[in-house]
């Protein structure tokens, strides 16, 4: 058996958790969340935990047991405490601003750059240069932090750009006159 997909994936006491065929449903504080099982899997709710099993022995039965196991826990724990991930604006005259359902990125182009924040997603914005993506779907979380940090990744030579908060860039040195 997958080492992940064996172990039982606990339910908080805020969360209710049901599984409808081959989809499962999680409600929480933070939303509302359902998936689809993939195929050869199956999960069930016993107490207070959700037990993925899979059917046969198969290789891509092995691949998605542990692939279940993790997708409905990502489920749980972002309708209970929910997701984020921040990124950093570096750059002179470089800036982010929130506009109704729209962040405003200034990043050194001709035009603004107008990204539609999806819906159940929060974004903020604080000193104009530091962002944080919140939401209770973690695909929707990365791919969103994704997008907006490959408007200007950061450059090597003089690391401005977008990037996630912690993450470290390789510098280069530039061209010497002889």
């Amino acid at each position: 058996m997958s080492r992940i997909g064996k172990m039982p994936v606990s339910i908080p006491a805020k969360v209710k958790v049901a599984v409808n065929g081959s989809v499962l449903s999680a409600e929480g504080p933070k939303g509302k969340l359902q998936l689809t099982m993939p195929r050869h899997t199956s999960a069930e709710v016993k107490g207070d935990s959700v037990l993925v099993t899979r059917k046969g022995d198969i290789a891509e039965a092995k691949a998605m047991h542990g692939l279940a196991r993790a997708l409905i826990n990502n489920l749980v724990k972002g309708v209970s405490e929910g997701f984020q991930k921040k990124l950093e604006i570096q750059g002179v005259g470089f800036k982010a601003s929130i506009k109704s359902n729209h962040i405003d990125l200034v990043l050194g182009f001709s035009h603004p750059i107008l990204y539609p924040i999806p819906a159940g997603i929060k974004v903020t914005v604080e000193e104009n240069t530091k962002l944080t993506i919140e939401g209770a779907d973690r695909q929707v979380v990365g791919r969103v932090a994704a997008e907006i940090r490959s408007y200007y990744p950061p450059e090597p030579y003089k690391g401005k750009g977008v990037r996630y908060a912690g993450e470290h860039v390789v510098r280069k040195e530039g061209k010497t006159v002889q």
